[in-house]
């Protein structure tokens, strides 16, 4: 019996939305890592992007779970004398760019290397609910249903 490799010919890729309305940051996170390795498929082999392209849309209504919104800060220093700056979670989401969030989520999930920057770019992160890939035809992939706990309302 031998191993089957995937050649980049034989990867079939596909498109898939993502609505992150209510659905907890970090299980979303971990799942689309999965399909963007392509984790999901019989036909996984670690050193070959045979992963989809995923679409996020409402990314600004992605949710935390705990007291993670108000308490989880990001500390950065500016490289200037006393610029050390902060923001939190909450000031993250409901600032100009809140699928930045998803973004490095999802960033941190997979290999850093060449092969890991070649899969995150097939990840599209949209705050609103419209996206520019109709023309991709992609399927809806309901995440929220998956597990009850995937989604939180309160």
């Amino acid at each position: 019996m031998k191993t089957y490799s995937a050649k980049p010919a034989d990867v079939d890729k596909r498109w898939y939305v993502i609505d992150a309305d209510g659905v907890v940051l970090g299980r979303l996170a971990a799942e689309i890592s999965r399909r963007l390795r392509g984790k999901h498929k019989p036909t996984y082999t670690p050193h070959i992007d045979c992963g989809d392209n995923i679409i996020v849309v409402n990314a600004e209504k992605v949710h935390l779970t705990g007291k993670k919104r108000a308490d989880k800060v990001f500390h950065w220093h500016t490289g200037y004398p006393g610029g050390i700056k902060s923001r939190t979670m909450a000031q993250r989401l409901e600032g100009a760019h809140p699928e930045r969030v998803i973004l490095k989520a999802v960033e941190r999930m997979v290999p850093r290397g060449p092969l890991g920057r070649r899969q995150m770019g097939n990840l599209r992160v949209y705050a609103g609910p419209g996206h520019p890939h109709e023309a991709q035809a992609p399927e809806v992939l309901d995440f929220a249903a998956m597990n009850p706990k995937n989604k939180r309302t309160a």
